[in-house]
């Protein structure tokens, strides 16, 4: 299975220990799904992670960073999606998952949540994807 997980994910779940996106984190840390993520996704985690009301060492952001390189199947999407309307940024998501041949999107965000489904890539809540992995 591959999966594209959202940045609130990532976030979620490394501040917030034993919620469902720690245990996302956990899954793909044990190697029981494949990550696929693009440097745009990743560069949104790390601005995010600076910016957090919860400060985290720059240390810390770096082995994130590093631990998701090393990881994860880091795609370079050669098109450009105007799927979601409402939020345009969301669409780097859809844009990863369908250049990397995802079979999930895992987010908390409501304007990808309300797709259900992109070009057969399922989009579901954390606690849904636990289900499948």
């Amino acid at each position: 299975m591959r999966a594209v997980i959202d940045t609130n994910v990532f976030v979620s779940g490394i501040f917030w220990k034993g919620n469902f996106c720690s245990q996302i984190i956990e899954k793909w840390k044990n190697k029981k799904f494949e990550l696929v993520s693009s440097m745009e996704i990743l560069e949104e985690l790390v601005k995010m992670l600076k910016d957090f009301k919860i400060q985290m060492p720059d240390a810390m952001i770096e082995e994130w960073r590093n631990l998701i390189i090393e990881n994860a199947t880091i795609v370079e999407p050669t098109i450009k999606l105007n799927v979601i309307k409402e939020d345009s940024d969301d669409n780097k998501f859809l844009e990863a998952g369908t250049t990397g041949k995802a079979n999930f999107i895992i987010s908390q965000d409501k304007h990808l949540l309300k797709l259900r489904e992109y070009e057969g890539i399922k989009i579901v809540s954390p606690e849904e994807a636990l289900k499948f992995v």
